[in-house]
């Protein structure tokens, strides 16, 4: 894509989570009003593989603009601001100033480079456009996870104010948003004047009732909010009937080397206070430090006993600063590579079951682009027939499975 030069040609590019993707659209308007040209990459540093990508792509960008300031920031740009400091007309923001627009119009004003006449001329990386709402709730973690370097680059928990929350909602509903996701470093440690993660869950539902569909992101199991969502997906269709844990194992040994603060058996209390109508997903690090055959095979049979129907699951990436850092027993990777693809496997058996079970339904679907929708349980459906509007909420009647998703009709 080749991007114009015009007022307030402020691109974008997120890496990793999506909380990076809402942290840049809110940073590019802020830009917006000290720099008519700039690109903007918000980094990740979550894994190795995932803070190589941030500096690649940053060096990539660079070479293919090279009269445009490149504002890096985000956890890669935090953790190892000397990578990106050598890459020409990069101008690093720490993780603690990337929402503090003096930080930038200082790093810009400081830089040698000549940005008098800032010009995009090569940039591939368009944004995606979403059919529902992000809104960040909270922003870092005071737990102390013995993998996460997240939360030494992010800091500690910080809970934002309910009316700007509520604000951020009623723009988006103005903007045409039927569903909103909250969204955060630690979402279920929400709390602020009194409210938790559920009150304001609440207070959305009443003090914005355009709202169609509410979601979380993600939630610690070890949280006992939980179950009070669980008690408000029960109660109010809006609600959407489905959660993602941050697991991270299924084997009690582990998480307790993790300093994980749940065990197997919350997350068997979780699903047997769910129900049958609510369905979960989760997150699993393979080949932690000391994770042997048979412990990984107790987090296989939480999976079959829990039955998951979606497993984001990947390589344990030792990061420096970490205590597994140098853990001993580390597991070979190659390992932990297939642990990943067989319990991958096993959620993606566990939702085909689930789908198959569900044939024949109608459906309540949010469309997103390309005739492609989402089920409350977060499921892909293809809808055969006419060409319909992203952002249309409508309900289809479930026909078929393709591959991972079903096939579909308007009902």
């Amino acid at each position: 894509m080749q991007a114009e030069n015009k007022k307030n040609n402020i691109l974008s590019l997120s890496m990793g989570c999506r909380l990076n993707a809402l942290e840049a659209e809110k940073i590019k308007k802020m830009l917006s009003s000290i720099v008519n040209s700039a690109i903007l990459v918000n980094s990740c540093a979550v894994t190795a593989e995932a803070e190589r990508q941030s500096v690649q792509t940053v060096r990539k960008i660079a070479r293919k603009n090279p009269s445009a300031p490149i504002f890096v920031t985000g956890c890669a740009a935090t953790r190892n601001p000397d990578l990106f400091y050598q890459i020409p007309n990069a101008i690093v923001i720490h993780n603690r100033d990337k929402m503090n627009l003096t930080a930038y119009a200082d790093a810009l004003a400081r830089t040698p480079c000549d940005f008098s006449a800032p010009q995009i001329i090569n940039f591939n990386h368009a944004s995606p456009e979403l059919s529902k709402q992000f809104i960040q709730v909270q922003n870092g973690c005071n737990h102390k996870c013995a993998y996460c370097v997240t939360r030494l680059l992010r800091g500690p928990a910080i809970s934002f104010d309910y009316k700007d929350i509520l604000a951020d909602a009623k723009e988006a509903i103005s903007n045409g948003f039927k569903e909103i996701v909250l969204t955060g470093v630690d979402t279920a440690s929400y709390i602020r004047d009194g409210k938790l993660i559920s009150d304001v869950c609440k207070a959305l539902l009443q003090d914005a009732p355009e709202i169609q569909r509410l979601r979380i992101s993600s939630m610690d199991p070890a949280s006992p909010e939980i179950f009070k969502i669980i008690d408000m997906i029960k109660s109010d269709s809006r609600m959407m009937p489905h959660m993602h844990l941050s697991m991270q194992s299924g084997c009690d040994y582990i998480l307790n080397a993790m300093h994980r603060r749940h065990n197997s058996e919350t997350i068997r209390k979780i699903v047997n206070y769910a129900g049958p109508n609510v369905t979960f997903s989760w997150d699993i690090i393979c080949g932690f430090p000391g994770e042997t055959e048979k412990m990984f095979q107790e987090t296989m049979q939480l999976v079959q006993e829990t039955r998951p129907i979606k497993i984001h699951a990947f390589p344990f990436s030792a990061r420096p600063g970490t205590e597994a850092f140098d853990m001993p027993d580390q597991v070979d990777r190659n390992i932990a590579k297939k642990r990943v693809k067989i319990i991958s496997d096993a959620a993606d058996k566990i939702r085909i079951e689930f789908m198959q079970a569900h044939i024949g339904a109608i459906v309540s679907v949010l469309v997103e682009e390309n005739n492609i929708a989402r089920t409350p349980h977060d499921i892909d459906v293809k809808i055969q027939g006419a060409s319909i509007p992203k952002r249309t909420i409508c309900n289809v009647k479930l026909t078929d499975i393709n591959e991972n998703g079903y096939i579909g009709v308007i009902s």
